[in-house]
């Protein structure tokens, strides 16, 4: 076991862990600053270096620091926040498919954001984060109370949340083919998930806010840690079961619903992230550390991958692209778990 000295705290950390955190914390970075030289202004790594420092060509810094910079922040902070919140719900749930994204979160922040754009007529950017927001919170409860039978079990959770996704999407449609042409591409692009319109001006508002959410995710760790060994365990290690249920689940809505809100629905980020992560550090359970650099590397990675194919075809958002690995993935991770099923009844 490896003892790192962490803000002054003496934390036991399984080394293995500890080694695939460090490299996925390199790979990102390296991720982030690969995306800052793609573009119409193709730059080296070196002259990109020095374009964040301030050196180099005055073009070269306006381009980096204003616009990319921004952006490849974006998808480093984004994706460690929905693998915070999918390694929060899998392990409530304790099920692979328990993320933010299957049970609805996602939906019901979009269905929000149309009402707002086609049937109130607001298209502010505080309008429509302030509706992803309020719709991934009022999702999240109505599929908590549906799925309540003295309490709440998590595979009942997860289905209930897929079948309120589902007549979310209808009322999506419905109000998608009643609106104007211009109306369903304004909501139509915020739908496919992308972080190239985010600025300084959007971006510092939700780096505060996803500070305080992976505070209170830190505070409630240890809680969740415990209810991992099941409620009446926690119970008697003087766990407030309730409670810390409610603050977790809040804290995991808010990762979703703030990156919704910054960028539009991202999907299967929440997903993947908290398993391909516990697979890699061989660990018994999610981790937020590892599944929040895990989801770092998967968002920045799709977003070097957006950049690329816009240098040959033309830009996809990275919400596209997740959505089309996801769901191989998904396929995967519903495969091997009923294989898994079957060789337990064996």
């Amino acid at each position: 076991m490896l003892l790192p000295r962490i803000l002054g705290v003496r934390t036991r950390l399984p080394l293995r862990l500890f080694v695939v955190c460090l490299v996925l914390l390199l790979l990102v970075v390296g991720l982030a600053l690969v995306s800052i030289t793609v573009g119409d202004l193709r730059l080296s790594l070196p002259q990109a270096v020095a374009a964040l420092a301030g050196a180099g060509e005055p073009g070269h810094v306006a381009v980096v620091q204003q616009w990319r910079l921004p952006v490849a922040i974006a998808a480093v902070v984004f994706g460690a926040m929905l693998g915070v919140g999918g390694a929060i719900f899998q392990s409530l749930t304790r099920n692979p498919l328990g993320s933010p994204d299957i049970i609805g979160f996602d939906s019901g922040s979009y269905t929000a954001v149309i009402i707002t754009v086609l049937v109130m007529g607001s298209r502010s950017n505080w309008a429509v984060a302030v509706a992803a927001l309020a719709g991934g919170a009022a999702t999240a409860l109505a599929v908590y109370l549906l799925a309540w039978r003295r309490g709440v079990q998590g595979f009942r959770l997860i289905v209930v949340g897929i079948g309120v996704s589902a007549m979310l999407g209808s009322i999506d449609s419905y109000l998608i083919t009643r609106a104007s042409v211009r109306e369903s591409i304004v909501v139509g692009l915020w739908g496919a998930g992308s972080i190239s319109r985010v600025t300084w001006e959007s971006l510092i508002p939700s780096l505060w806010v996803a500070g305080a959410i992976c505070l209170a995710a830190v505070l409630l760790a240890p809680a969740l840690r415990l209810l991992e060994l099941g409620e009446d365990a926690a119970i008697t290690l003087g766990v407030p079961v309730g409670r810390a249920r409610l603050g977790l689940a809040a804290a995991g809505v808010a990762t979703t619903a703030l990156v919704t809100a910054a960028a539009g629905p991202i999907g299967f980020i929440a997903l993947a992230a908290p398993q391909l992560a516990r697979r890699l550090a061989r660990s018994p359970g999610v981790g937020l550390v590892s599944s929040a650099a895990m989801g770092a590397v998967l968002l920045a990675l799709a977003h070097l991958v957006s950049l690329t194919m816009a240098l040959f075809y033309r830009p996809v958002p990275v919400g596209l692209l997740t959505v089309c690995l996801g769901g191989v993935y998904l396929v995967w991770l519903l495969v091997s778990e009923a294989r898994r099923h079957y060789r337990g009844q064996r």
